[in-house]
């Protein structure tokens, strides 16, 4: 009889494991399409703006060029037509950026440093020459769709400073302590509107998606700016959470 129940004590304390196994599965496995549907959705988007919004922009441009060259080079309308042409040649290039991103399957690269050093060499030399990257601390692993969250965040930050800011110098600091991954995008540049900083308007989109992006990873977003004193934005989150769910381990 001794011999019957001497195992039931070890077999107690493993069924609550079978349980736990079966939450980290699932959890697993929620994870995987989530991240899935997201992929879809990006694709559906940017798909349908490469063939509204951007075709429409190649088409219009193309026809103002014909139209500037129709134009007296003595016209008064030549240099603002030639100025509308270039602001449309920028937007056009800005929505291919953009939908290069949403068109993104996977996380960026191997590492958050590698992204951005891929970013950087694809910037023009004067805007490269700009912007140093630097990290401190151990680099350790980060759940793909999270990294690929703090990339999008970091690069919407960059583009801001190197498009509006006017600075002559932009830092990205990617730091990891033993609990967090910090990283901050600071410039020496003009500064954000504080009106515009703080009331929350979502015809700013750049800021708008920032802060959803964080919050939908548990990350924490703080952005400082000061009129003609730079702009600071720093993201930071649990390696807890940065490393994504725990991966199932066997009996």
């Amino acid at each position: 009889m001794t011999h019957e129940t001497t195992g039931i004590p070890p077999l107690a304390r493993r069924i609550p494991g079978y349980f736990t196994l079966s939450n980290t599965h699932e959890s697993t496995r929620e994870h995987i399409l989530l991240q899935e549907e997201r992929r879809l959705e990006r694709t559906r988007i940017a798909r349908e703006l490469h063939d509204t919004l951007l075709q429409g922009l190649l088409s219009a441009s193309m026809q103002l060029q014909v139209a500037e060259g129709w134009v007296p080079a003595d016209s008064p309308a030549k240099p603002l037509l030639s100025r509308v042409r270039n602001l449309m040649r920028k937007g056009i290039d800005e929505g291919r950026a953009a939908l290069q991103g949403l068109r993104c399957d996977d996380a960026p690269a191997t590492s958050l440093e590698q992204a951005l050093a891929d970013f950087q060499d694809e910037l023009p030399p004067a805007d490269r020459a700009r912007l140093r990257i630097a990290k401190m601390g151990c680099p350790k692993p980060v759940d793909p769709g999270v990294l690929q969250q703090i990339f999008l965040i970091t690069r919407e930050a960059l583009l801001n400073s190197l498009r509006h800011s006017q600075a002559k110098k932009i830092e990205v600091e990617i730091k990891y302590s033993p609990r967090k991954l910090r990283v901050t995008v600071r410039d020496n540049g003009t500064g954000i509107d504080p009106q515009l900083l703080h009331s929350g308007r979502k015809s700013h989109w750049g800021l708008t998606v920032m802060r959803e992006r964080a919050a939908n990873i548990g990350a924490h977003l703080r952005i400082w700016s000061k009129p003609k004193a730079g702009t600071q934005v720093e993201l930071s989150l649990p390696l807890q959470i940065a490393q994504g769910p725990s991966r199932p381990t066997s009996l």
